[in-house]
């Protein structure tokens, strides 16, 4: 299966200036230039229907919750936004990642224009830049809301959608390099086959490229992830503990049972007619946060349940010189 980024390079071959494939006359004669138009037939086949798999469940499930958070447009809370996005992203995945290698697949190389390739390709990295970084946000956006709770309270909507922009900004930029290393190019110099394949230029830089991205989207990703939920985790553990202390017989003292406590914003107490005051609210971690929270973590976790063999089997594809080809 291709990789993700669709790294088959060449080092030194200049764009194709065929006319497309070659007819069966002109392979007949050239065994080297059959082996180019020759696959696994049953391997190819097993691939597409994993494709195909992945992407009816990652749309209908994708759609699924983009129905589900348009219904509640006008009671869309901070949450509901990152989650709005993140389906989008997710979606973008299969339809502009899964897709498009899924009808590679069928069709062994690539069938059309050069823009469109580069195109493609471009997309590709694209939503899964979105996708992982979305995530990111995510877990950013609960950990100030578990950590520093109040910081939330300073317009949530506009620092929502700062993050939310500058998420799909970041990984707008960070995709560029596939316009410029992949095109649509002769698969061997002077063979006229044609295929959507990138140069690199140099012989290490199928391997830089790789181990960058591989950085930026997993390894980086999911070191701050870890260090969010960490720290989420702590502040629980801390608030559970001291809601325990607080709550056990004898912790007050008589001059707390006897005084009042007032209803404001530096107090922590109930207001008139058993009102929480606000910052009761937010001092105290709310089971709706800790519910958000588990949820956010079990996405992390199928993140990188999912992630993690596609990037092991890249990182070692051009590590390991030994690594098959296939």
């Amino acid at each position: 299966m291709e990789p993700a980024w669709g790294w088959n390079s060449t080092h030194h071959s200049p764009p194709g200036h065929g006319q497309g494939l070659l007819s069966p006359q002109a392979l007949a004669g050239d065994p080297n230039l059959t082996a180019l138009h020759s696959r696994d037939e049953e391997l190819a086949r097993a691939e597409v229907a994993v494709l195909a798999t992945i992407l009816a469940v990652a749309t209908t499930g994708n759609v699924g919750v983009l129905l589900a958070m348009s219904r509640l447009r006008r009671k869309m809370s901070r949450m509901h936004l990152f989650i709005l996005h993140l389906g989008l992203t997710d979606l973008g995945v299969a339809l502009f990642q899964v897709l498009p290698q899924m009808i590679w697949e069928v069709t062994y190389r690539f069938l059309g224009p050069d823009p469109l390739c580069r195109a493609v390709k471009y997309l590709q990295v694209l939503s899964m830049f979105a996708s992982t970084y979305m995530l990111i946000a995510m877990a950013l956006d609960r950990y100030l809301a578990v950590c520093h709770p109040l910081r939330t309270l300073r317009q949530p909507g506009r620092q929502a959608y700062a993050m939310i922009a500058a998420t799909w900004l970041l990984s707008s930029l960070l995709s560029l390099p596939q316009i410029f290393i992949f095109s649509l190019r002769e698969v061997r110099h002077g063979s006229g086959v044609l295929d959507c394949w990138a140069d690199f230029r140099y012989p290490w830089g199928a391997r830089a490229y790789i181990t960058w991205t591989t950085l930026c989207i997993f390894i980086l990703p999911v070191g701050i992830l870890t260090i969010c939920y960490s720290l989420i985790c702590y502040e629980i553990c801390k608030n559970l503990k001291g809601k325990t202390q607080s709550s056990a017989p004898g912790t007050e003292g008589p001059a707390a049972a006897s005084s009042p406590v007032p209803c404001s914003s530096e107090k922590r107490g109930q207001c008139p007619g058993g009102q929480h005051s606000r910052v009761s609210s937010v001092r105290t971690i709310s089971r709706a946060k800790i519910r958000t929270v588990k949820m956010t973590f079990v996405i992390v976790v199928a993140y990188v349940a999912c992630w993690a063999p596609f990037f092991s089997v890249q990182m070692w594809s051009v590590w390991d010189e030994d690594a098959p080809g296939e």
